[in-house]
């Protein structure tokens, strides 16, 4: 069953940040809400796959999120159950039968960090012979996108340190999900979507971070035809994009953005002289 949707983020769940002291830089005494992070450590059936850095919740959407990103379940695959073991940080993926994956994968370390992410076999695996469909996207969705994302209260507007990743449809932002790593908040969407059979064609990934091949990839392999962010742009990201017909927006700031892929499917329908800026305290910084 589907769940109730918007899914937003919740900025005040007492388990995901800590209130720490320090100083500031006035020699004062200050508190600021820090972001918590702790290992979850995933399962598919008996195999212990990675340990990832987590901020905790929703880690069956995680699990099962990776686990499809990396190609360890496919679209054919059953599975059986989630279990999600709080005191022991774990998170086991059952299938009804036994996967490819189980006796070629070693234990690994994803860590938090924006740059590197655990990545098996081959990142171009799935790639051969994809198109995306060629959805339009209309620039006052752009727009009303962007205004609604970033003033929604967040972990990032309650503590910073932080990635969100948010599916949209229409001008209508449907789940979003934040996190430490940019690609752990990327897998929940991917195994909220996995999780509840959601379609992926009209769909629109809106992510905080840079635009990067691996970005693209698994925006890619998830089927959604439009990508877009706040940060800049690699140019093997523009280069997949273009290859696999996925429209790609950066540099989403105010009135202002840039489509190096898929333009050909933006339909202008806003006057961007029109639209009003949003107020400098909810404008969300360009992760990296």
């Amino acid at each position: 069953m589907l769940p109730d949707l918007p899914i937003l983020p919740t900025p005040h769940d007492p388990r995901l940040t800590r209130r720490i002291s320090g100083i500031d830089h006035t020699g004062a005494e200050t508190e600021i809400s820090v972001v918590e992070e702790r290992p979850l450590t995933i399962y598919l059936n008996s195999q212990e796959v990675v340990t990832a850095m987590t901020i905790g919740d929703h880690p069956e959407y995680l699990a099962l999120g990776f686990l499809r990103n990396q190609g360890m379940l496919r679209d054919d695959d059953e599975v059986t159950g989630v279990d999600y073991e709080d005191d022991i940080e774990t998170v086991v993926v059952r299938t009804r039968a036994q996967t490819t994956f189980e006796e070629k994968v070693k234990k690994k370390t994803r860590t938090s960090g924006c740059a590197v992410g655990t990545v098996f076999g081959d990142m171009m695996e799935g790639l051969e012979g994809l198109t995306l469909p060629q959805a339009e996207v209309r620039t006052s969705w752009l727009y009303a996108l962007a205004k609604e994302i970033n003033t929604v209260p967040s972990l990032y507007l309650e503590a910073g340190a932080i990635h969100g990743t948010v599916l949209c449809q229409g001008d209508k932002p449907l789940v979003y999900m934040e996190d430490v790593g940019r690609h752990n908040a990327v897998d929940k969407i991917a195994g909220f979507m996995f999780r509840h059979d959601v379609p992926a064609d009209d769909k629109i990934l809106y992510t905080t971070g840079r635009l990067t091949s691996e970005m693209v990839i698994k925006t890619a392999l998830m089927g959604i035809p439009v990508l877009a962010s706040r940060s800049g742009f690699t140019a093997w990201g523009v280069e997949i994009a273009r290859q696999v017909g996925l429209t790609l927006i950066g540099r989403m700031r105010g009135q202002r953005f840039v489509c190096l892929a898929g333009e050909e499917r933006l339909i202008r329908d806003a006057d961007p002289a029109t639209m009003v800026e949003e107020e400098k305290k909810h404008r969300r910084k360009s992760a990296g």
